[in-house]
């Protein structure tokens, strides 16, 4: 009896998307092009992510966006789980010194998809990130 309760729960696990099992986005992330690393953490009840590496092209480039160093910078702010494997809060977008709503889905263990729309779905932009560890 035992052995069959284990099998079902085996097989229950199986059949659950990847993000439904996924633990929260803690640790260090790379964006597509490896300019910039983020460590995600708690804050408080929610998540932030905050910038502990970023390649002298990104630092210029959120210089020249009006931004002060980017090593250091709060990019994601307030995250809140809104379902399993998905939070929305604040996006950080330091090439133009703005800050927008944005969406982190976690779509595997070391995948994040990350969204920031300027205004009500408009002007939307999305970037898959990759866990470093």
């Amino acid at each position: 009896m035992k052995r069959t309760m284990m099998t079902i729960a085996a097989a229950t696990l199986a059949m659950l998307p990847a993000a439904a099992l996924a633990a929260p986005p803690k640790g260090v992330w790379t964006n597509p092009q490896k300019s910039v690393r983020v460590v995600f953490q708690r804050c408080g009840q929610a998540m932030c992510g905050k910038v502990v590496w970023a390649s002298p092209k990104a630092q210029a480039d959120a210089a020249a966006g009006g931004g002060g160093p980017l090593v250091g910078t709060m990019l994601f702010r307030d995250f809140v789980e809104e379902e399993r494997g998905l939070w929305s809060g604040s996006v950080l977008i330091p090439d133009i010194g703005q800050t927008v709503s944005g969406t982190i889905e976690q779509t595997g263990p070391s995948t994040l998809v990350g969204e920031g729309c300027v205004f009500a779905g408009i002007g939307c932009k999305s970037q898959t990130w990759t866990r470093m560890r």
